[in-house]
C-alpha cells in the first residue's frame, strides 16, 4: 500500500506544473485514510487519498482517470466510498477537495488474509506509513497532513504540520519549503532561551551518470543530485558551548520531491570510504536503514552514528559533556529528458530511478562519496572553529583561576579570605579552585548572544537563565 501512496503523491506533485506557472504557493492539505469495512466478513484494507489547496491546483479528476489506471494498475482494485463524515471533517478545515482517490491494494489484501496476527502486522505497518508521511512533510512544509486509521474497529489520527519553515532555493527546481522545526533540546540541565529552528545549507550539485542497465529499460536524459544539509540543535546563540557531531542521517528524494528508499547496500559501505583524518571526525557506523517507530523522522533514511571521544574520562564533569548535534543530509534527485513530456512517461522515469537507485549511486560512487565528504568537512570545519575558540577561553579561564587563588591564598586579611570562601560556598582554597572553575565554565558556555534568524523559545525544566548568569559574573 505504501508504494501506491507514494505513486499517488508523485502524481499530484507532477501535476503541479500549472501551479508553478501561475506562481501559486505550495500550500494546502493532504488526507490519507486507511480503513477496513465495518461488518464485512472479509477484512480488506482500503485507502483514500484526498487533497485540498493550491498544491494540487489544476488537477481534473475526470481526465486523470486513464493516467491513474496506468500508474496504479494492476496492483489495485476499486473500493467502496469512505465514511462521508471523514471527508467532511477534512473539507471543513481545509476547503473543497481538488483530488480524491479510493483504492484497494491487491498485495496488501492478500497479506492481510495470510497474517495469523494482523494486529501486529497492522501496528508495524502503520508506523512505517506514519514515518513516510512525516518525511514527505519535511520537504513539503506548506502542506498540512492528516493520517487516519480505522482498522478492525480501532481508530487513530496523526496530524503533521510545520511550526517553523524555511524557503530554500535550488539551482533547477522551484524553491523548497522545508520544515526546520528542531524538537531536540539540550541534554544538559540548563534552562533559558534555545533556538528551535534549523538553518539549512544548500550544498553541492553534481551530475550523475545513468548506468547502461537503466538505459536499457528506458531511462535517458540528464541526472543530477542537489545536496541540502541541516545541523541541529542550533547552538549559534551560544558560541562558546562545546558541541560534538554524534549522528548523520541521509534521505533521498525523487525529482517530484517524494521520499524514496535510500539503498542500504551503497550507504553501508560509505563509512569505509571516508577520510576520517581529513575530517577530524571519529569513525562512523551505519546503524539503520529502515524506519523505526522510535525515530521521530524519517522513513526510508539511512542513519550513521559517530564514535564518541573521551566520554569515559573519569575526570570529565558530566555537565561539561558537549551538546550532541545531528546532521541531516537531503539528496534531491533532479532529472530532465526533452523527449519525456507525458505525465505517465515522467512517472515511469521516477519508477526507474527508484528501481535503479542502488546501481546509479554505485556507478557514481566517487562523486557521491566526495560530495558527502565535503558536506561533513564543512560541518566539522565549523565545529573545529568553535573548539579553537573554546580552548582559548579555557586557557584564559585557567589564568583567571590561578590568579584568583594566588590572591586569596597570599592575602593576610582573614576577613577577606573568609568572605571569598563564604561567597563561593566552599571550605578551603582547594574547593575554591574547583568551584571557581565550574562557575567560569557556566558563565562562558551559557553566555547567550542573540543571532538574527534564530527562533528562541524557553526550554522548561532545564543552570541559570541569562539574568542569573549576569549575577554570577
Amino acid at each position: 500500500m505504501l508504494r501506491e501512496i507514494r505513486q499517488v503523491l508523485r502524481l499530484i506533485q507532477l501535476m503541479g506544473k500549472q501551479r508553478k506557472r501561475s506562481s501559486l504557493k505550495n500550500t494546502g492539505a493532504l488526507l490519507v485514510l486507511l480503513w477496513t469495512e465495518k461488518g464485512s466478513s472479509h477484512q480488506r484494507l482500503n485507502c483514500t487519498v484526498a487533497a485540498a489547496g493550491s498544491w494540487c491546483f489544476g488537477i481534473e479528476m475526470q481526465t486523470l482517470q486513464a493516467d491513474l489506471k496506468k500508474v496504479l494498475l494492476p496492483d489495485v482494485w476499486p473500493c467502496p466510498e469512505p465514511d462521508p463524515e471523514e471527508l467532511s471533517a477534512f473539507t471543513d478545515l481545509y476547503g473543497s477537495l481538488k483530488f480524491l482517490l479510493n483504492f484497494q491494494c491487491v498485495k496488501d489484501v492478500m497479506s492481510f488474509f495470510q497474517m495469523k496476527n494482523p494486529g501486529h502486522y497492522s501496528s508495524k505497518w502503520q508506523a512505517h506509513v506514519k514515518a513516510f508521511l512525516q518525511t514527505f512533510g519535511l520537504t513539503n512544509a506548506g502542506i498540512r497532513i492528516q493520517l487516519k486509521f480505522k482498522i478492525h474497529g480501532q481508530k487513530s489520527q496523526h496530524d503533521f504540520s510545520a511550526f517553523l519553515i524555511s524557503k530554500v532555493a535550488l539551482s533547477v527546481q522551484p524553491p523548497l519549503i522545508l520544515d526546520v522545526t528542531c524538537s531536540a533540546q539540550p541534554w544538559c540541565n540548563q534552562r533559558g532561551l534555545w533556538c528551535q529552528k534549523g538553518h539549512p545549507v544548500v550544498g553541492e550539485r553534481f551530475p550523475l551518470g545513468i548506468p547502461p542497465k537503466a538505459m536499457d529499460q528506458g531511462l535517458f536524459g540528464e541526472l543530477s543530485v542537489q545536496i541540502v544539509s541541516l545541523l541541529s540543535p542550533c547552538v549559534l546563540q551560544y558560541p562558546h558551548l562545546p558541541t560534538e557531531l554524534s549522528r548523520m542521517q541521509v534521505l533521498v528524494f525523487s525529482p517530484s520531491n517524494v521520499p524514496v528508499s535510500a539503498p542500504s547496500g551503497f550507504f553501508q559501505t560509505l563509512p569505509v570510504a571516508l577520510d576520517y583524518q581529513h575530517l577530524g571526525l571519529g569513525r562512523m557506523h551505519c546503524c539503520s536503514s529502515k524506519a523505526s517507530p522510535d525515530d521521530p523522522v524519517h522513513s526510508d533514511g539511512v542513519v550513521f552514528t559517530v564514535e564518541r571521544e573521551n566520554w569515559d574520562d573519569p575526570e570529565r564533569q558530566p555537565s561539561h559533556l558537549p551538546v550532541q548535534q545531528s546532521l541531516l543530509v537531503l539528496l534531491f534527485l533532479q532529472h530532465s529528458d526533452p523527449f519525456t513530456s507525458e505525465l505517465t512517461d515522467k512517472m515511469d522515469c521516477e519508477l526507474l530511478l527508484e528501481l535503479h537507485l542502488e546501481d546509479i549511486l554505485s556507478n557514481n560512487r566517487q562523486a557521491v562519496t566526495s560530495a558527502l565528504q565535503a558536506e561533513l568537512f564543512n560541518t566539522m570545519k565549523a565545529l573545529k572553529e568553535r573548539k579553537k575558540k573554546r580552548e582559548k577561553l579555557q586557557s584564559a579561564a585557567e589564568v583567571i583561576v590561578s590568579a584568583t587563588i594566588s590572591i586569596v591564598s597570599s592575602s593576610s586579611n582573614m576577613d577577606f579570605r573568609n568572605a571569598c570562601l563564604k561567597h563561593m560556598k566552599v571550605r578551603d582554597t582547594h574547593e575554591l579552585s574547583a568551584s571557581l572553575r565550574e562557575s567560569l565554565w557556566r558563565v562562558s558556555s551559557w553566555k547567550r548572544l542573540p543571532k538574527v534568524g534564530c527562533y528562541s523559545a524557553q526550554v522548561e525544566g532545564q543552570a541559570a537563565s541569562n539574568e542569573a548568569v549576569r549575577a554570577e559574573i
